[in-house]
Parts: C-alpha cells; structure tokens; sequence
C-alpha cells in the first residue's frame, strides 16, 4: 500500500471531534443510506450468523447502530483517533485498530462487512486488493455492502475531499471488481447527491458464495 494510507491515518487523526460531530445523526437525514443498512442488517440476521464488521468505523456512530439492528458488530479503522473516540463513545463495543487490506479477522468467519464510505479513499489500483480482503473475512453467504460516490461517466475521478484525497467511481466498473473479487453483487441503489459534493451517491451489496473464485 502507497504513502496514502499513512496520510489518510493522519489526515483523519486531525478531525475525529469534527468529524464525530458532523456524523452524530447515524444517518437519520439520510433516508437511502438508512434504508441499506437497515436490509443488510436483516439479510445477516436472516443468514444466522450476526458477527459483523464495521471497516472504516470512524468514530463508531454506525457500529452501535448496527448493533441496535441486532448484530454483533465490531469496527475496524486506520485512525488510532477515531478508535479511541469509538471507545470512549461507546464502551461497550470492540473497536480495532487496522487496515482494510489486513483485517484482523480470520477465513470465512463473518456473516456481514459494512463498508461506508470507508474504501473513497483507495487508489483504483489497490481496491480490488480490498475487496478480496472483505471476500476473505465472509463466511459463505455471507454479505458486503459498500456505499460510495458514484459517477455517471466510464471513469474513476479523483477528487478532493474536505480530509484526504477520494475517487468516484462507475457502478459498473465497482460491480465488475467485486466480481473479481469473488463475490456475486445482487442489489444496488444510486441516487442523488446528499451533500453538497455533487457526486451521485450509490450502494452495493454482494455475497460471497459457497465456492469463493479467486481471479
């Protein structure tokens, strides 16, 4: 992984009161987003096996939202800061230091992976490194959902974000490297911008299924 990753760790580290502040509302003004979470958390109830993880938790808001929804929700973030904000905000909870390549999670164990927004950051060269890393952690039948800045080119565009550089991505071209990935996406949902970015907003869920090709 390149030196962005080490710049996001500190560009985030600068922001975690800010940052926890903004995203306090765990998506009440955000009815879409809401919605998605809320059907992920019920297929993984639905597959029996409620442990999730929460990669790119930030300060933990939807970790404990997830755990509302009645799964038994980790987080997971490069940022020691938003961990210990994560900690102190909801003590109860495990939160981790890590990297979404590197998950501290062993084969096939999980029923369920949020990723919210957390992977806007990764150079388009390194994601599909990422996705075969959620893929690895799931359990057969086990679910994705990532959330995302979507746009309606056939480019990724890289752009400035308000705490590190970020990219926007086709939905297409995102489905085909979860495919690569080994995983089969089976609902998506675009919409427009909820923030004043301007990018198109999307959601993708996947499963991982019984027989996990690798590309």
């Amino acid at each position: 992984m390149g030196e962005w990753v080490d710049e996001a760790r500190v560009a985030y580290d600068g922001v975690v009161e800010v940052y926890a502040e903004l995203f306090a509302d765990r998506l009440e003004t955000r009815p879409f987003a809401r919605g998605m979470v809320g059907a992920f958390a019920e297929l993984v109830r639905e597959s029996g096996n409620l442990r999730a993880a929460d990669v790119g938790c930030g300060p933990g808001h939807l970790t404990a939202l997830l755990c509302e929804l009645g799964l038994g929700a980790f987080g997971v973030d490069l940022s020691p800061g938003m961990i210990g904000h994560a900690r102190r905000a909801h003590p109860e909870l495990r939160f981790e230091v890590g990297r979404m390549e590197a998950l501290p999670v062993e084969d096939g164990v999980l029923g369920g992976v949020l990723a919210h927004y957390s992977m806007i950051h990764t150079p388009p060269e390194e994601l599909p490194a990422v996705l075969a890393e959620q893929a690895r952690v799931l359990e057969a039948g086990g679910l994705l959902l990532v959330s995302f800045f979507a746009t309606e080119g056939p480019d990724v565009v890289r752009f400035d974000h308000k705490v590190t550089p970020a990219y926007s991505w086709p939905v297409e071209r995102l489905v085909e490297l979860m495919e690569g990935a080994g995983l089969v996406p089976f609902a998506r949902l675009v919409h427009d911008p909820a923030s004043e970015r301007g990018f198109l907003e999307g959601h993708l869920m996947a499963r991982r299924p019984h027989s996990l090709g690798r590309p």
